[in-house]
C-alpha cells in the first residue's frame, strides 16, 4: 500500500505539524490557482499517479509556471499523461498545484524498516533532491534506532554533523524530524520518504524545513492506518474494477493483494504466501491473468468473497485454476480450501466453464482442506490434480503449465463434453 505526492501526503503531515509546501487539487479554480501563483512566484504542476512511480521529472513530467495561462495549458497536458518507468505503466488522474519554495539547502530524509538492521532506520543527507542512489556512501547517514525509544533529536543532529551539514540547518532539522517518527509509528506506516525537504528562511530569517514531495507505505496487517481515514481506491494500482473489488478486503488478518498480470492470461492463481508468489509469477509469465498473496490466516467469510471475486473476474476464459502456497505455519489450509471449494459451486451454479484444477499446498488441517475441494471438484466433474507439501513448487508450476497446454490443445474440448456442458 503505497502514497505518493503532496495531495494526500501534506494531510498526514498536518497531522504532526510538519511544514509543507501549499497544495492544490485537480479541483482547484482559476481565482485559486491565480492566487497561489501571486502568493508564491512560481507553481508546480505534477501528474497524480496511483501508487510509487519514479522518474517523473527526468521524462517531463512535472511542468513549472509562473502565470494562469500556462498553467492551464500544463493542467491540460499532464491531467491523464500516461507515464513508463522500467516494467511499469501508470496513467495519472490529475494534477496537483504545489507553491514553489525558496531556498539555498535541500535535504532527503526517510524512515524504514530496514532488514539489514534488524530495526528503524533514519536516512538523512543535506544533498537532497536528486536520486538517492546517484549519492556515494560517504554522503549518506544511515542511522538504526530503538523503536521503544523512537528517533531523537541527537540521532538527527549527530548524523548531520558526521556529514559536515551547514551548522544553519542542523538546529531546524533537529527540531522537526522527529515529529516524522510520530506520524511514522502512529499509523502503521513501514516507509516514510521526503525528498527534497527544501530549508527555506521564514520572517526572521531562521530556516524552515517544507517538505516538497512525500511517499509512504503502509503495513496493511497493521490496523493503525486506517485511524488516517485515507479512502480505499488510493491504494489500488489501478482502476480496474477487480482491483477495486479485492481492496475493499483489506484487513488486518489475512492479506488481500493483487495486481492484474495479463488480462489474456489463460492460468488463474490465488497464491499463498510471498515467497510462492515471486516464484509463481516469474515462472507462470504471461500465461498468468493475476499475481495474488492471500496468505495471513483469512477466516472463512474473508476467503469466500476473495475466492468469489477472483472467479467472477477470471475463471471463464481461464484453462487452469491454480491454487498454491507453501507449507504454512498457522494458515488453516481447512478453512480457506473450504471456503474457496464453496466459492467455486457458487460460480458453477450460474457461469459453468471447462477447467482443469492445479492445487499444491501444505500446513494445519491440510488432509480435512484437500478432502473439500476434492469433493467439489467430483461434484462439478472438473479434472485436477493434487500436490503435497513434499512436492517441489516449481514442478508443480510446470505441471500447471502442461495442464494449460493441453487444455488448449483439444483438452478443453474434452473437459466440457465430460462436464456435459
Amino acid at each position: 500500500m503505497q502514497l505518493t505526492g503532496l495531495l494526500w501526503g501534506s494531510k498526514l503531515l498536518d497531522r504532526v505539524e510538519f511544514p509543507h509546501s501549499e497544495v492544490l487539487g485537480p479541483e482547484a479554480s482559476p481565482d485559486e490557482i491565480k492566487a497561489l501563483l501571486k502568493k508564491c512566484g512560481t507553481v508546480f504542476i505534477k501528474p497524480i499517479f496511483k501508487g510509487g512511480v519514479g522518474k517523473k521529472g527526468k521524462s517531463g513530467l512535472i511542468g513549472r509556471v509562473s502565470d494562469l495561462t500556462a498553467a492551464l495549458s500544463e493542467k491540460e497536458r499532464l491531467y491523464f499523461v500516461e507515464h513508463i518507468h522500467g516494467t511499469t505503466r501508470a496513467k495519472a488522474d490529475g494534477v496537483t498545484f504545489e507553491g514553489a519554495v525558496p531556498a539555498e539547502h535541500e535535504v532527503y530524509f526517510s524512515i524504514s524498516d530496514s532488514t539489514i538492521f534488524r530495526a528503524p532506520t533514519m536516512t538523512i543527507t543535506h544533498h537532497g533532491g536528486v536520486d538517492i542512489e546517484e549519492l556515494p556512501k560517504d554522503k549518506i547517514a544511515e542511522v538504526p534506532f530503538d523503536p521503544l525509544t523512537g528517533l531523537k533529536s541527537f540521532h538527527v543532529s549527530n548524523a548531520l554533523e558526521d556529514l559536515g551539514a551547514p551548522a544553519e540547518i542542523i538546529s531546524p532539522l533537529v527540531q522537526n524530524l522527529p515529529k516524522l517518527w510520530t506520524l511514522f509509528n502512529n499509523y502503521g506506516m513501514s516507509t516514510l520518504e521526503i525528498n527534497p525537504l527544501r530549508m527555506m528562511p521564514n520572517k526572521r530569517g531562521r530556516l524552515v524545513p517544507v517538505a516538497c514531495d512525500f511517499k509512504g507505505s503502509f503495513d496493511i496487517d497493521n490496523p493503525a492506518w486506517k485511524r488516517l481515514d485515507l479512502p480505499s481506491h488510493l491504494f489500488a494500482s489501478d482502476y480496474s474494477e477487480f482491483e477495486q473489488e479485492i481492496n475493499q478486503l483489506r484487513t488486518y488478518q489475512g492479506q488481500s493483494d493483487v495486481f492484474i498480470m495479463n488480462e489474456k492470461g489463460t492460468i488463474t492463481a490465488p497464491t499463498f504466501g510471498g515467497g510462492a508468489n515471486a516464484l509463481v509469477t516469474e515462472l507462470l509469465g504471461d500465461r498468468a491473468t493475476i499475481s495474488s498473496d492471500f496468505g495471513g490466516n483469512p477466516p472463512y467469510a474473508k476467503m469466500n468473497d476473495i475466492a468469489r471475486i477472483v472467479f467472477k473476474y477470471w475463471l471463464n476464459q481461464s484453462n487452469v485454476l491454480f491454487i498454491i502456497g507453501g507449507k504454512a505455519n498457522n494458515t488453516d489450509i481447512y478453512e480457506t480450501f473450504r471456503a474457496m471449494a464453496d466459492a467455486l459451486k457458487d460460480h458453477f451454479k450460474t457461469s459453468p466453464t471447462p477447467l482443469f484444477v492445479v492445487i499444491g499446498r501444505g500446513g494445519p488441517n491440510l488432509i480435512q482442506g484437500l478432502s473439500a475441494m476434492r469433493d467439489t471438484l467430483d461434484g462439478l466433474k472438473l479434472p485436477y490434480r493434487i500436490f503435497g507439501h513434499d512436492s517441489a513448487m516449481s514442478e508443480v508450476v510446470n505441471f500447471a503449465k502442461r495442464a494449460d497446454d493441453w487444455m488448449s490443445s483439444g483438452g478443453s474440448e474434452k473437459v466440457r463434453e465430460a462436464m456435459g456442458l
